[in-house]
């Protein structure tokens, strides 16, 4: 089947039936060279009042790359903060991919204590700055504080900040 069509089926068996998601979802990676959009398309065809299950339950039973669709795809889903602690999971991880992720648009939802650890972790990781959604207007004094702790921990050991975080220590009064 043609991979438009393979997707155009999928999306409405999903909506038709919602636990066709879980095999849909692992099928994409086979169906569709865009996986992360195609995954999207089948979260937005469930139902918003079974929503919530089903993400949760993908992002928890899925591989690395099936949370990666589940976080990218939170901002366009009908939802308010349910899935926040998805995103404390994937702080919580070392993959770089994931904590990127956690960090996009959906972060709006994460509290200004765990928001200000993911972005430490961030720079603990070297993950880029810039992927941060809404850095400059979350960016605080307790923030700044935190990365020039790190600062002064990683001069002691003779290493270096990523050049990004010392940016965002110039922007910060």
């Amino acid at each position: 089947m043609e991979q438009n069509a393979w997707l155009t089926d999928a999306v409405a068996r999903v909506g038709a039936d919602p636990p066709a998601i879980v095999r849909a979802f692992a099928a994409a990676g086979r169906h569709c060279p865009d996986v992360i959009g195609a995954r999207t398309r089948l979260l937005r065809a469930l139902p918003a009042d079974v929503l919530p299950h089903w993400i949760d339950d993908l992002y928890r039973h899925g591989d690395p790359n099936e949370k990666l669709a589940v976080l990218t795809a939170l901002p366009l889903l009908p939802l308010g903060a349910e899935a926040v602690p998805l995103l404390h999971d994937a702080i919580r991880t070392n993959d770089t991919r994931l904590l990127t992720a956690a960090l996009g648009p959906y972060a709006r939802n994460l509290d200004q204590h765990a928001w200000r650890h993911a972005v430490l972790k961030c720079v603990f990781l070297a993950v880029p700055l810039t992927n941060v959604h809404d850095l400059d207007q979350r960016a605080d004094r307790e923030l700044a504080a935190m990365v020039a702790a790190l600062r002064a921990e990683r001069e002691a050991a003779g290493r270096q900040l990523p050049p990004d975080a010392h940016r965002l220590l110039d922007r910060i009064p």
